[in-house]
């Protein structure tokens, strides 16, 4: 059941956290942290997924763990990476697999900016927000997580027929946050080259979250609109 007194946008929602200074502090962390080393994204681009896909209009949410470590890769989208900036492996597989979803786009070249599918429903959200450059997995435990477990479990109070999907081991312990009486979930092995052959390839999540979508009368996500170079 809904949870009434849940903000039903995420302007509501920040402002909740304000009022409760968590948020606060812990980008008072990452401030202080910013002193020393570079930390990525910028400032200005960590909730960049808040702002491009409003709360009731998450149709997808495709959760990944903390952004891209390298000088001008990650801008606040799970997975995503600025046009011209070179494709991630991870994203090189998810690509790969978007592809053999639909055949007929096989040849496309597409860049790295996902910001056309967060524009039509699909929330891109890391587990945790920011990283040292260089350190994968360096902000885990600061904070972003228990953050990040409320907006997941807000969208699953709030929104209804989200279709999750869940990749690696890291994605999937999110589940139990979500009503699967609501919800969709669908799970398969992370896009890294070290387990996409697990169960990423030959997932077709893409075709199979259209089909879910269609199913409730939603539009489905055109996962190639505005992708090509």
């Amino acid at each position: 059941m809904t949870n009434l007194r849940s903000p039903t946008s995420w302007r509501n929602f920040f402002v909740k956290k304000k009022k409760q200074k968590n948020l606060m502090q812990l980008l008072k962390k990452v401030k202080f942290i910013r002193k020393n080393i570079n930390v990525y994204p910028e400032q200005k681009m960590i909730f960049n997924a808040f702002l491009l896909t409003p709360l009731l209009g998450v149709k997808v949410v495709i959760l990944g763990q903390d952004p891209y470590c390298r000088f001008g890769q990650a801008h606040g989208l799970s997975f995503s990476v600025l046009r011209g900036i070179r494709l991630p492996p991870s994203l090189k597989n998810i690509f790969q697999e978007l592809k053999n979803n639909f055949s007929i786009f096989n040849t496309q070249k597409m860049h790295g900016c996902l910001e056309s599918w967060a524009e039509q429903g699909v929330f891109l959200l890391n587990s945790i927000l920011t990283v040292s450059e260089g350190l994968p997995g360096s902000h885990r435990g600061i904070g972003w997580e228990i953050f990040t477990d409320e907006v997941i479990q807000l969208i699953s109070d709030v929104c209804s027929g989200v279709v999750f999907l869940l990749w690696g081991s890291f994605s999937r312990s999110k589940q139990y946050l979500i009503d699967q009486k609501k919800h969709f979930i669908l799970q398969a092995s992370h896009p890294s080259p070290r387990s996409c052959y697990r169960s990423f390839f030959g997932c077709r999540h893409f075709l199979k979250t259209n089909i879910l979508l269609k199913r409730q009368n939603k539009s489905p996500i055109n996962w190639f609109k505005n992708m090509k170079y």
